[in-house]
């Protein structure tokens, strides 16, 4: 048996753990990170990055199909799955050797192994002890399914998806939220026959209504089928494929089933509840702080109710560090983060929903505008549809933004500076946006609202 003692511990190295690692030696704490697998956990290795490097394949699919149409003469042939697989791989290599560098050079002790929590400032690796004046959670997440339904042969998840060897010829996708929507982007591109099956009313449903509404126009275009508001009820399969079956009876056929509804927070048998921490259905239950029931415990990411999205763990893992170092960091409400669906075309949002804004504010208290990329030079240029709608106050600020198109995901900071900024339209609008860009489609929606619309009626 052998101890190492530190100022921070955290347990996990993905997108939470390793930020907190990160701060933390920058402010000069001592930091031993525990990590069972790789650092840069699910989003680097199984996650946000290969997902939008098989997207990336998935749009020079589409381009090539479609170059005719800005004067190009170019073929289509067809996807070479080991091609996308070795250029996907390579990003996440480069991207996983960049950050241990970074781990490196900070000076983090890095303890591979799985840890377990054994009190509120020590975590066993094996023989090892690893102790800290605190210690920061931050497990991850793993892909959910849902009561009943077993992962295995034809019915995968999203990790088996990205290693598949073959391109299907027919799927189907139980979910249809951001993973599945993504998956169901790409197939349609590599050319498969898609089926998306969400029991919600809309697909995205996290999302402005009309942004989803948006999203099923699209990809109704595209081709991509989907059931919306039927609840799955069970899958055959044997060596030919599947069979999904669904309350009202339908049943749709394929090659394989994704399972696509969601994620689970990865806390079970860690010592967590041993320990005494608070937990609520696996997850861990802080304060707005993100302090656990347990004073100098922490827990940061997917384990903490609410979002799961890799940058809004990355955020939390250096807020807790700031406020374990007495820095009092400022609290971003998960409503203001900003959220990216990355299918073709993307959604991205931040704020409130116009729905979520009358609630809060009441419908006569609240105004939205929605500009259509139509009117934009940049979006006509690139050949996307879709709209940017802005939602304020009534004589107050601006509370939520909302897209819909290609490459809407790179305008998002902006909104976010808006809504957490509580900026108001009349402040907005005397700002210059570059021509010809997409952006301008978001201040022709701050102009819109602050009462003087240049390019829209």
């Amino acid at each position: 048996m052998s101890e190492q003692n530190f100022d921070i511990v955290i347990l996990g190295g993905g997108s939470g753990g390793y930020a907190a690692a990160l701060r933390a030696s920058e402010l000069g704490f001592t930091v031993g990170l525990v990590e069972k697998d790789k650092l840069g956990g699910t989003c680097l290795h199984r996650g946000c990055i290969p997902t939008k490097a098989l997207l990336h394949s998935a749009e020079v699919a589409d381009v090539s199909r479609d170059s005719a149409k800005y004067g190009v003469k170019a073929t289509f042939d067809s996807i070479d799955i080991s091609g996308v697989t070795a250029y996907r791989e390579g990003i996440v290599a480069k991207k996983y050797k960049g950050l241990q560098g970074l781990i490196k050079a900070r000076g983090i002790t890095v303890i591979e192994g799985e840890g377990r929590l054994t009190s509120p400032t020590t975590v066993q690796v094996g023989d090892t002890t690893v102790t800290g004046k605190n210690v920061i959670l931050a497990t991850g997440s793993y892909s959910r399914s849902l009561p009943g339904l077993d992962i295995g042969g034809r019915v995968i998840t999203s990790e088996e998806a990205l290693e598949l060897d073959f391109v299907p010829k027919k799927v189907a996708v139980l979910g249809g939220g951001v993973i599945g929507v993504e998956f169901a982007s790409v197939w349609k591109s590599f050319g498969s026959d898609v089926t998306i099956i969400e029991a919600l009313p809309h697909l995205v449903p996290n999302e402005d209504e009309a942004m989803s509404k948006g999203l099923e126009r699209a990809f109704r275009k595209r081709g991509i089928n989907y059931s919306l508001g039927v609840r799955f009820q069970g899958v055959t399969q044997d060596e030919n494929g599947v069979v999904i079956t669904l309350e009202n009876g339908t049943t749709i056929e394929a090659e394989l089933l994704l399972v696509a509804v969601g994620r689970g927070p990865s806390t079970a048998n860690l010592g967590y509840e041993e320990v005494g921490v608070t937990m609520d259905r696996g997850f861990v239950i802080t304060n707005e702080r993100l302090e656990t029931n347990i004073p100098g415990l922490y827990a940061v990411g997917d384990i903490v109710p609410g979002l799961q999205l890799a940058h809004r763990g990355f955020q939390q893992g250096i807020f807790a560090v700031e406020e374990i170092a007495g820095l009092n960091p400022v609290l971003i409400p998960d409503v203001n983060i900003p959220k990216v669906t990355y299918c073709d075309p993307e959604v991205a949002s931040v704020g409130l929903s116009e729905a979520k804004a009358a609630e809060q504010y009441g419908a006569d208290k609240i105004e939205a505008y929605d500009f259509n990329l139509a009117g934009n030079g940049k979006s006509e240029i690139i050949g996307t549809a879709g709209n940017v709608k802005v939602v304020r106050v009534i004589d107050g600020p601006v509370v939520g933004v909302h897209m819909i198109g290609a490459r809407v995901g790179e305008l998002i900071t902006e909104g976010q500076l808006a809504v957490n900024w509580e900026a108001y339209p009349e402040d907005l609008a005397p700002l210059i946006h570059a021509h010809p860009t997409q952006s301008e489609a978001l201040g022709e929606a701050f102009l819109a609202l602050a009462g003087k619309p240049l390019h829209a009626l």
